[in-house]
């Protein structure tokens, strides 16, 4: 399967789901088959994170800054960008899933969450909202685990099964989020058991993206 045809207009798509989901495989299979411009979450560069996984009350505050601000970086990269781009993972999973989980955890006070939503609001007041977004879910957390555990990112072995639960518990309402809150076109996937590398589920999955980003 050669290059896909890609929408005549410019499209920003963005890719959700909880960690493990697969986004940064189907942002990769996205960028090669249209041709879009591919913007991977910046996590192996991220100078925070392997503290936060050993001390989350510590560093939750700081590392939600850190990812907030290369999220604004890569949303004011892609307005310079002439043709459509794929960002593997949005925006807004940080204030309405991260933050707010984070600070029912404990690892966040009350004032770092205000503080928090006060550097979102002024930071994102004049991006754009990317047009598209498609959403992986992983009800199962073993799924999750199992595949977090097959990459093998140092940063992230002290990941536990019920902290991807509770992640998992703000992400089934998030496509709804998007749509009402801010206005954003979804697409769903259950991929607990779909394989989008190989076969019929690459070919399920990139049919219906096609169909999604034509629509």
């Amino acid at each position: 399967m050669g290059r896909l045809k890609a929408p005549k207009q410019k499209l920003f798509v963005a890719m959700a789901g909880n960690i493990g989901a697969g986004k940064t495989t189907a942002a990769k299979m996205i960028s090669q088959k249209f041709g879009f411009e591919l913007f991977d979450e910046p996590v192996i560069d991220n100078r925070f994170l392997k503290h936060y996984y050993g001390d989350m009350q510590r560093w939750s505050f700081t590392l939600q800054l850190e990812f907030l601000i290369r999220r604004i970086e890569h949303h004011e990269l892609i307005h310079t960008v002439s043709k459509s781009c794929i960002q593997d993972r949005t925006l807004y999973e940080d204030p309405e899933i991260f933050a707010k989980y984070l600070h029912g955890l404990g690892n966040m006070t009350d004032a770092e969450l205000e503080l928090y939503f006060e550097y979102f609001q002024r930071l994102s007041k004049t991006i754009a909202h990317p047009d598209k977004v498609i959403c992986f879910e992983v009800p199962q957390v073993d799924v999750l685990l199992s595949r977090i555990r097959r990459r093998g990112r140092e940063e992230e072995k002290g990941i536990q099964s019920n902290f991807l639960r509770g992640l998992n518990g703000y992400y089934s309402s998030f496509p709804t989020v998007l749509s009402k809150k801010y206005g954003i076109d979804t697409l769903t996937f259950d991929v607990t058991t779909l394989d989008i590398r190989t076969g019929k589920g690459r070919e399920e999955f990139l049919d219906k993206v096609t169909t999604f980003l034509h629509a």
